[in-house]
């Protein structure tokens, strides 16, 4: 039985996706000192949206060539490899992007946020993962005024093992008080679904224009738990959670 609705933040509730990849464009593009294309950096980004920090960063600096550009800032961040210093670039801009309020709420994912209040109203228990570091992930929640909606937040600096790892969920599950069955995971890429399932959990996908086509070249999920029409989205939770609580 569905005690517990859980949903991801990137993607899910807030378009950041398209934040990310604008950020990791314009860090590409500072390497490059303007010889690479802000669009065709995050056209890239899309076949590796969810992965983690490393492996977008050290996919974007091998497809554009700029390790030996990365390398060379690795002392004035104080890193050990060139992925490192891209990322920190990244996340510079990144925080830049998060300081402007109107950003985040013009990027805001609506059906999403309605979901969340679904499962308040409905009297289930609702928690929040994040691969965002606590003040990122607090930041866009207190602009979005939401914070209160959830029993537990968990982010990347309550782990130690990044999603596709199960170790975020079944925090959750402790937190809440529930067995990994009793709950139901709203994420929108691959590596939080595995994360998820292999934590035992349910999970309904909600996908963007960055984790479609790999969501459904998984096979993680049947196709009937894989939402693209974001105004379907409350309609198949409920779906699902009728299969689960008859």
């Amino acid at each position: 039985m569905i005690q517990a609705v859980i949903f991801d933040l990137d993607g899910t509730l807030v378009r950041s996706r398209r934040l990310r990849a604008q950020s990791y464009a314009l860090a590409a593009a500072e390497l490059g000192q303007g010889t690479i294309s802000e669009p065709e950096v995050a056209e890239a980004y899309r076949e590796v949206a969810g992965s983690s920090r490393q492996q977008v960063a050290q996919f974007l600096l091998e497809r554009f060539g700029l390790e030996n550009a990365a390398r060379n800032r690795m002392d004035a961040y104080g890193v050990n490899t060139a992925w490192q210093a891209f990322v920190q670039i990244r996340m510079r801009l990144y925080a830049t992007m998060l300081d402007d309020p109107l950003l985040i709420v013009k990027h805001r994912c609506p059906y999403g946020l309605d979901l969340v209040i679904w499962a308040r109203e409905a009297h289930y228990k609702t928690g929040l993962t994040t691969s965002n570091y606590c003040r990122q992930a607090h930041r866009v929640l207190q602009v979005l005024d939401i914070t209160d909606e959830f029993d537990f937040i968990a982010t990347s600096d309550d782990v130690n093992h990044g999603k596709p790892d199960p170790e975020i969920y079944r925090l959750m599950a402790h937190e809440l008080g529930i067995l990994p069955e009793a709950g139901l995971v709203i994420e929108d890429s691959v590596a939080g679904v595995q994360a998820a399932l292999a934590a035992g959990m349910g999970c309904v996908a909600a996908t963007s224009e960055f984790t479609a086509a790999g969501m459904h070249a998984s096979g993680l999920l049947p196709a009937r738990w894989i939402v693209e029409d974001r105004t379907a989205l409350k309609s198949v939770v409920k779906r699902y959670v009728k299969t689960k609580n008859p």
